[in-house]
């Protein structure tokens, strides 16, 4: 495995949260809600949050809505974890002027989505990733996902990046399990890969990664983290009984488009996190009760 070239500025942890964005009935952001939430996160297993990622509804926030959620949530946990910022977009300069304000603002790093719709070459990606890097000081989290952005991050150009000091992980949702091995020891060991789907923290763990960036830890944060610590101590046995219990819950979390369901659940938990912006809509019944059903066998409710 390759070693660190020079000291990273790291970004601890083991379990994220990509973090809804609570909305009032009117679709204003509900920031009293987003303090709340961050506040039962860190205490329920999440070692940081991610703020404007695509759980928290992104492509719909303005920017002044999402510099004044990186500040709420960085106020509301201070120092007892993690605030990552989701600041990258399909425009390279966008993503640099919002970094730079989220720099200020005093959150701890950055996550970078892989720019969506125009499908840069790799090369493109890498001097867009590189560009940003190089205008903060924040650690940088690349995000490749490649159902929603329609272009895949390869394995090549992540090894790439991982040699600028500050680019210090990757969130991986790409479900490549060829493609997360070859990140994992192709990077720095000091590198973090991090799982974007609950369904693989399993396997990409298992592998030699670092942990997850997810969604469900909003409802089952602990029992993750639990796993997550299970699989790092050897114990693949306990680590996979967790995993198969808490599978139900992966699958319906995206019995339709995420956020959808996380928000129905959260709501059904008793956090008023209210519904999703359009062009997303509420749950239908039936998937309404799925998800009750789930949540109620692993009484969560």
């Amino acid at each position: 495995m390759i070693k660190s070239h020079g000291v990273r500025k790291l970004i601890k942890g083991e379990v994220f949260t990509a973090m809804v964005t609570p909305f009032n009935d009117d679709y204003s952001v509900n920031y009293k809600v987003a303090a709340e939430l961050a506040d039962f996160l860190i205490n329920n297993g999440s070692d940081g949050i991610v703020v404007s990622g695509t759980t928290g509804e992104s492509p719909t926030l303005t920017k002044e809505e999402k510099l004044n959620l990186f500040k709420v949530v960085k106020e509301t946990i201070g120092n007892k974890g993690c605030v990552i910022a989701g600041t990258g977009n399909y425009s390279t300069q966008e993503s640099i002027e919002m970094t730079k304000e989220a720099e200020k603002i005093g959150v701890d790093g950055a996550m970078l989505v892989v720019p969506y719709y125009n499908k840069p070459p790799q090369d493109g990606l890498y001097k867009h990733f590189k560009a940003v890097a190089e205008s903060t000081d924040l650690p940088i989290i690349l995000y490749n996902v490649p159902s929603r952005t329609a272009q895949n991050l390869e394995a090549s150009t992540v090894i790439a990046l991982s040699k600028i000091k500050n680019i210090v992980g990757v969130k991986e949702a790409s479900g490549n399990l060829e493609q997360i091995g070859k990140i994992i020891f192709g990077t720095p060991d000091d590198f973090l890969v991090y799982s974007g789907d609950d369904s693989f923290t399993f396997p990409i763990v298992s592998l030699g990664g670092d942990g997850v960036i997810s969604v469900a830890s909003h409802l089952v944060g602990k029992a993750i983290k639990e796993m997550v610590k299970a699989i790092k101590k050897g114990d693949l046995v306990k680590g996979k009984e967790i995993h198969h219990k808490l599978m139900p819950l992966f699958k319906a979390l995206f019995l339709t488009t995420n956020p959808i369901m996380v928000k129905t659940s959260v709501n059904l938990m008793g956090i008023k996190v209210g519904p999703p912006r359009l062009p997303l809509v509420s749950a239908k019944e039936e998937e309404i009760e799925k998800i009750k059903g789930v949540m109620k066998d692993l009484k969560i409710i």
